[in-house]
């Protein structure tokens, strides 16, 4: 969920593959769904701007070439998916410092192709055990950002250790120890390794804030107070023992003893009440996941206490009876439909979603397609719906920006769409001591205050209000989709609260437009979050197009590039992998 821009290079770069894609206004849209979903587009169909890239024995896609390799080289060894994503999670920690982590948190789904079964894995940060209600709050009573997002406070426990741990001991395929799959990280992180342009770009920018912390300052930058300029060999050898320490100990040399010592003093000094126990306590959750059905295809994504699958089968299933395939990709009137559903998920959103464990939540109700029907009511072809005029719905009836994304498709058809982070960009700009550990802020993703908006602009309820050892709400939305019970698709993508619409127009132009997976990841984009009113769109849509739009009371806001989806798409008996040509240094890479 990262608040820093991206660099100026890696914006060209996304503008010009985005410019490609200029769309028409196109015709009206009609309420009336086709008979049959179109089939998965072929992997070479369509255009020739944009191809995939090809294998047939495994694939990984992630925001990071190396980490890409390293799982790629698993798989090839004889890995599973399983085995590959635990590999390229602790690889990006080293290689990917502002989202990759074992200081943070996320959400894994694992496919397993012998039994059918897909399972959630919840690995998300918690509060610590002293944190309460109104710990954000200033003496006044109002929400005090730099208190969520900046000191001791902002941290919560970390998952990711136990969650890559958790998926490997269920998972796994036996020819593979935990430390194996460590074992590439460490290297990376005690020998080097070459700096990316997008590294070095995410450093300079990041030296603000990571320049106020010893630890983080000597970690990153030169003795003499330097940049690492690209091809420049960066090492973190106290990161490397850390991870050595976690390869011979298992989950316990991070979660006791000296790291997670380390770690709480930070949090403590930073003004945080985190102990040691808090991390001894620490505990991954398999959970069932949120499914949908979209024009005969399943939809398999992150239940709470993400918000993501919830409100991406929620806006599908409004979506599902307009014929956007007849009304086309980008015009106006698809635009349309959709921004109004999107306006209403994130609305039902703000009142309904937090962590299973504390607060009942109506998943049933709220991905209902009745309850769907029942939110498209006064929808207008013809006029946009004012948030202002639109309130959480009443589902119970029917009751009966830095994160990142990284899948892994095996040549068995197993799976893994992972999504983690540390909540902003290099996370809190906190080391913990002399571990290498990168600190998370995700306790910004609680509502401070009930009403009051996050870094994200997202409103939160009571639903989400802070607890002791309760998880925070999340957009992250790791997803699988699947036809006649075979795997379709893998995507998922950073983005804050744009995660979840750029991950329902990755499904919408592959199923409703008929793109490859490369076509569908470097399509345009847009989002509408409810609050504040208004649609964001990135460079390539018709002018005409929003034009349309403003006609029809939208108000339409161009802004940078939203996501960075890393997807692997099933097809025609071979994997096809596609990185956003967003961000620099995103590989797909097969065997």
């Amino acid at each position: 969920m990262n608040r820093t821009p991206p660099p100026a290079s890696a914006r060209r770069i996304a503008g010009a593959a985005l410019a490609a894609c200029l769309l028409w206004a196109g015709p009206g849209l009609a309420q009336t769904a086709p008979p049959s979903a179109p089939q998965p587009a072929p992997i070479l169909s369509g255009s020739d701007r944009f191809h995939p890239v090809l294998a047939r024995s495994g694939m990984v896609a992630s925001q990071e070439a190396t980490a890409t390799r390293v799982g790629r080289d698993i798989l090839a060894a004889g890995g599973n998916a399983v085995d590959a994503a635990v590999a390229v999670g602790f690889a990006l920690a080293v290689t990917l410092p502002r989202a990759g982590n074992i200081g943070g948190g996320g959400f894994m789904l694992v496919h397993m192709a012998d039994s059918g079964d897909t399972q959630a894995l919840d690995y998300r940060e918690l509060a610590p055990a002293a944190a309460s209600r109104d710990m954000f709050l200033d003496a006044e009573g109002n929400a005090d950002s730099e208190k969520s997002r900046y000191s001791g406070l902002a941290v919560g426990v970390p998952g990711t250790v136990a969650g890559f741990h958790a998926a490997h001991a269920r998972h796994g395929s036996g020819r593979f120890s935990f430390a194996d799959l460590i074992a590439p990280a460490i290297a990376l992180a005690r020998d080097g390794f070459p700096v990316s342009d997008d590294l070095s770009g995410s450093l300079k920018q990041a030296h603000p804030r990571l320049s106020k912390d010893p630890a983080a300052l000597a970690t990153f930058y030169k003795a003499d107070g330097g940049f690492y300029e690209p091809g420049e060999t960066l090492r973190q050898p106290q990161l490397a023992a850390t991870l050595q320490k976690i390869a011979d100990e298992g989950p316990d040399g991070f979660y006791k003893g000296p790291v997670a010592e380390a770690i709480a003093a930070r949090v403590r000094e930073g003004g945080g009440d985190m102990t040691a126990d808090d991390l001894a306590a620490y505990e991954a959750k398999w959970r069932t996941p949120v499914s949908g059905n979209y024009r005969g295809y399943e939809v398999v994504s992150m239940p709470p206490p993400s918000s993501g699958g919830v409100h991406l089968v929620e806006i599908l299933n409004m979506l599902e009876p307009f014929d956007l395939a007849a009304s086309g990709s980008g015009s106006a009137a698809t635009l349309h439909v959709m921004a109004e559903a999107m306006k209403r998920a994130y609305a039902d959103r703000s009142e309904f979603l937090g962590d299973p464990d504390f607060v009942g939540i109506p998943v049933k109700g709220l991905t209902s397609k009745t309850y769907a029907a029942s939110r498209m009511d006064g929808f207008d072809p013809e006029k946009a719906t004012p948030a202002d005029g639109l309130a959480p719905g009443k589902p119970a009836p029917y009751e009966s920006e830095e994160t990142t994304h990284y899948s892994v498709v095996d040549g068995q058809g197993n799976a893994v769409s992972n999504t983690y982070t540390l909540n902003f960009s290099y996370g809190v700009g906190m080391m913990a001591g002399d571990t290498g550990i990168l600190l998370n802020n995700e306790l910004d993703d609680f509502s401070a205050k009930p009403g009051v908006p996050n870094a994200y602009g997202l409103i939160g309820g009571d639903a989400n209000a802070v607890a002791p050892r309760k998880r925070p709400l999340s957009s992250m939305s790791p997803t699988l989709v699947f036809r006649d019970g075979r795997l379709v698709l893998a995507t998922g993508s950073p983005g804050g609260s744009r995660i979840i619409t750029t991950v329902l127009q990755i499904i919408l132009n592959v199923v409703d437009h008929g793109m490859n997976i490369a076509e569908a990841t470097a399509a345009p984009r847009m989002h509408h979050q409810w609050l504040p009113d208004e649609i964001r769109i990135e460079e390539g849509f018709s002018p005409d197009t929003l034009a349309i739009l403003r006609e029809r009371g939208h108000t339409v806001e161009e802004r940078a590039t939203m996501g960075s989806t890393q997807s692997v798409m099933a097809v025609e008996n071979s994997l096809a992998g596609a990185s956003d040509p967003r961000v620099q240094g995103a590989l797909a890479a097969g065997y």
